[in-house]
């Protein structure tokens, strides 16, 4: 049961993240022409698709979306058992469900990449093949400001670009999970530390009173 709790999770953050996507797709127009605002201008919804990785950075060589998805698979088996591990540990409830809420992103996004290729066709047209190969779905849009950007600034300079990038319910639950952990890194490992060498005081008496008899 206790697995099932922290796991469950997990695969609430990938159902919700999956419908919203697919209700997106399947209901608006991609780009500007479709946009709907939420707040006033600074909050939108935006159909686009990320062929790469965070702020629609890609892998330069012809199998470097391959590489990234590999990649994406290895890290979550990785943190899937991170997690497990920490079930098993009981360590600190709040960090577990902060773990699980990046385990869910990471799968959220590895859907994508896997699967939207053949599902939605959304694969580039010179990919080898549609697997492996799909673009993550964005459709959250915080306009904070976009606009031409000087040529004299490095590395964006002139190009037309919005602040604050495009995300996803993934992306929103992976940097939700690790901002709760930076905030209260010192009462989750703090208990954790404390339940350390509270496990090594009881086995220290144990030890003793095995010798003394």
């Amino acid at each position: 049961m206790k697995y099932l709790k922290y796991f469950g999770i997990t695969l609430l953050v990938i159902l919700i993240d999956q419908l919203v996507k697919l209700a997106v797709d399947s209901n608006m127009t991609m780009g500007s022409a479709g946009q709907i605002k939420i707040f006033g201008d600074w909050f939108k919804l935006h159909y686009t698709t990320n062929p790469g990785m965070a702020f629609g950075m890609q892998l330069g060589s012809e199998y470097g979306k391959l590489i990234l998805t590999s990649f994406r698979l290895v890290a979550m088996v990785g943190i899937g058992y991170y997690l497990y591990y920490l079930i098993s540990k009981k360590v600190h409830a709040g960090y577990i469900v902060c773990i699980a809420m990046i385990l869910g992103g990471a799968i959220g996004n590895l859907v994508d990449s896997v699967f939207y290729g053949v599902w939605l066709n959304n694969a580039p047209y010179d990919a080898s093949t549609p697997w492996f190969h799909g673009q993550v779905v964005d459709m959250f849009y915080i306009d904070i400001w976009e606009g031409f950007i000087p040529d004299w600034v490095p590395l964006w300079g002139g190009s037309y670009t919005a602040l604050w990038p495009i995300f996803n319910v993934a992306d929103a639950s992976i940097f939700i999970g690790v901002a709760i952990i930076l905030l209260f890194q010192k009462r989750f490992f703090g208990e954790t530390t404390k339940e350390g060498k509270k496990d090594e005081e009881e086995d220290e008496i144990q030890k003793q009173f095995i010798e003394e008899k």
